[in-house]
């Protein structure tokens, strides 16, 4: 970029927990500037896995963080060409992309799902990313064999 870096805007929390990690999930949630809406379907998929939750120690809102976590990928690979052949090189990702992209991908497989609503959808999703399974996680595991089968590229790292 030619100018300087724009500065991060600071996220208000929301009104529920309290929480900017809860808030940044909704923004990416919202369809349309539909905040209200979004929020209401995160809320409505939370109060399903609280009344799904087996495991009395931990809360819905645990629960939610344990499968955005068990989704969040630590490398993936970027295409770089060199001498004329494209090469996919393994890279780490920064912390901020990680949890974008967690997001991201339990958002965009939980509306492919089949359930009625998508509070219901997503709910499914966030329970079975916390169990280590669903396609969220299909995803990270998939995005972790790609860096690790081109590991031999990581010289070419920019």
């Amino acid at each position: 970029m030619r100018k300087r870096q724009a500065k991060k805007r600071p996220l208000l929390p929301d009104p529920r927990f309290n929480d900017q990690l809860v808030t940044r999930f909704v923004n990416n949630l919202m369809l349309n500037g539909k905040k209200s809406v979004a929020f209401r379907i995160f809320y409505d998929a939370i109060d399903i896995v609280e009344s799904k939750n087996q495991n009395e120690e931990k809360d819905a809102l645990q629960i939610w963080k344990d499968a955005l976590s068990n989704v969040m990928p630590h490398v993936e690979v970027r295409s770089r060409r060199v001498g004329g052949a494209t090469f996919q090189i393994p890279m780490q990702i920064r912390p901020d992309r990680k949890i974008s992209m967690a997001m991201k991908w339990l958002i965009g497989y939980s509306r492919k799902r089949n359930e009625k609503s998508m509070a219901q959808k997503l709910a499914a999703e966030i329970i079975a990313a916390e169990k280590e399974e669903g396609a969220a996680v299909k995803k990270r595991t998939d995005t972790h064999k790609m860096a690790e089968a081109n590991k031999a590229f990581s010289h070419f790292r920019f």
